[in-house]
């Protein structure tokens, strides 16, 4: 590689001058002296592709740098490192595979990608001695991947709580604040620009499924793919069970949840993991609980360094494009001090990076928000009391409002920990009896002394 003294410029091909490439195009022209003050050199994008080449996106760019043939850009012998922001799965891994096939470092954002052809990916980046930076598939401009990779590799990583999808928590934060209901709070969300036209993605929680499949790849050391986490969203909330965690104490949020489950042990081969992602009752005065709108927040627990958390914007064109340029900036000093593959690219060594058991959900031990519709008869909670009992769950609260003699009502009860199989084999016997009308409604509870 050429020698700092010798260049004056990283020279950069972007892939995809949409939201998120017009914010990292604008960023890098509007730093570019600071860049090149902690860089050494300057940072420069010389190439972009993009299939509309004519649209005015607000940004000067040096003449002839825009083409609608990715591999123009792929294939330029100047360029050094590759930004892949297209999104999707394909074309997006053919050309990321092609730029390292060219020997060229490559940049993406792209967390669904990751999620799912993750390894096929960081083997090639590996093979082709090439680095991969992904600082901006999780949490936006939140510095998580490289605070796992790098600031805590000397921790085993115990547990991972975090709120990773903004649309989410606006609508959640929406609905608790405000009393209303979550079409209602879906659509304002749409309007202003938090939600897409079809926001399947964010409210059935797969976005933070893929960005939790990520985490957990780097915290623990282990291939882990999208299709492996236990994925639950948010679009059966309803006012009522907000009203009733409020009263309980708690708020609800969709969250990833990771956990290291071998007691008072280290991740080793022989352990298990949890890696779940479901909408989640914690007790009010925790901070992430006080999360609010669109912002993200992701609690971690290392063995060494305790509990950390990180906090901030987890989407959008600006702090998405500040993690894709910090990514930029690190493989551009790798270059200048020919140090490329400095951190592996999965955050452990190939050889030491192993498949590790994820426990499977009906195996999982929570505390439970239960909320029955049933007559107001005698006998009743007797009955489903004694069912919880027969499956070897113990009640730990109760709450009945409104007295309808004949009719039927919300009952709540809380649980001691217990074991989701067990739970879903009670509730499966309760939702069939004749005194309980609809479906009974499920959310885990996570909470001190679990």
């Amino acid at each position: 590689m050429t020698s700092r003294q010798q260049r004056s410029a990283i020279k950069v091909g972007l892939i995809g001058l949409g939201t998120i490439g017009t914010g990292v195009a604008k960023l890098i022209q509007a730093n570019k002296d600071l860049i090149r003050r902690r860089l050494g050199c300057g940072l420069e994008l010389t190439k972009i592709a993009d299939k509309d080449i004519k649209r005015d996106r607000g940004i000067s760019l040096p003449e002839g740098a825009l083409t609608n043939k990715v591999q123009d850009l792929v294939a330029d012998p100047e360029i050094d490192i590759v930004v892949e922001l297209i999104g999707g799965y394909e074309p997006a891994k053919k050309f990321i595979l092609d730029a390292f096939a060219h020997r060229k470092h490559v940049v993406t954002a792209n967390k669904a990608l990751l999620a799912v052809h993750g390894e096929e990916i960081f083997e090639a980046a590996e093979k082709a001695g090439c680095d991969l930076g992904f600082e901006g598939s999780v949490g936006g401009g939140i510095p998580i991947i490289r605070a796992v990779k790098e600031g805590l590799a000397a921790n085993n990583i115990l547990s991972i709580y975090g709120i990773i999808n903004g649309t989410s928590n606006y609508i959640l934060t929406q609905m608790t604040d405000e009393r209303r209901p979550f079409e209602e709070v879906l659509a304002e969300a749409q309007e202003k620009g938090y939600a897409e036209a079809d926001p399947s993605f964010d409210i059935q929680g797969i976005d933070s499924a893929h960005k939790l499949a990520i985490l957990v790849t780097l915290a623990f050391g282990t291939p882990v793919t999208f299709k492996e986490i236990y994925t639950e969203g948010i679009t059966q909330i309803t006012p009522l069970d907000i009203e009733y965690a409020r009263e309980l104490g708690y708020r609800i949020k969709l969250l990833a949840i990771a956990k290291w489950n071998k007691k008072n042990g280290q991740p080793d081969a022989h352990g298990e993991i949890e890696a779940r992602v479901h909408p989640t009752m914690i007790p009010e005065d925790y901070l992430i609980a006080t999360v609010r709108g669109v912002f993200n927040a992701i609690y971690l627990m290392g063995d060494a360094v305790g509990e950390t958390l990180f906090y901030g914007k987890g989407a959008g064109a600006m702090p998405t494009a500040s993690a894709v340029v910090s990514d930029l900036i690190e493989i551009a000093r790798n270059i200048l001090k020919s140090s490329s593959g400095r951190v592996p690219v999965a955050a452990f060594q190939k050889k030491d990076r192993w498949p590790i058991r994820l426990r499977p959900m009906d195996e999982i031990r929570s505390h439970y928000y239960l909320r029955f519709i049933a007559e107001d008869r005698p006998g009743v909670l007797s009955n489903i009391s004694g069912i919880l009992g027969n499956n070897n769950i113990s009640i730990s609260q109760v709450l009945q409002k409104g007295r309808k003699q004949g009719g039927h009502v919300p009952v709540v009860m809380m649980t001691h920990q217990a074991v989701e199989r067990d739970v879903r084999s009670a509730l499966s016997e309760i939702d069939r009896m004749p005194y309980v009308s609809g479906k009974t409604v499920l959310i885990r509870v996570e909470a001190e002394g679990e």
